[in-house]
């Protein structure tokens, strides 16, 4: 499985760098399964780490502010929320 993951990292990096950030993300969630999975991580673990960030995120995207440059559809970081 961990020829998996440096593959999967390897798809990720070539994708994010040909420009196609949809599809790095996808897999990019993938590799997240899969690490959380391997290092046999806890819902009740995840679902902290992931309230965590999404505090964190929040606090930080009411500060962000485009740049005139950004142009008016540049966004804020993205953040993924659990469900189950």
């Amino acid at each position: 499985m961990h020829e998996v993951l440096v593959t999967l990292e390897e798809c990720q990096k070539t994708l994010a760098l040909g420009g196609d950030r949809e599809t790095a993300q996808l897999v990019a969630v993938a590799i997240l399964e899969l690490r959380i999975k391997l290092n046999r991580i806890q819902d009740s673990e995840f679902r902290l780490l992931c309230d965590a960030m999404l505090q964190e995120a929040e606090a930080g995207q009411m500060a962000y502010r485009p740049t005139p440059e950004e142009g008016p559809r540049a966004r804020g970081p993205v953040s993924l929320k659990l469900v189950k």
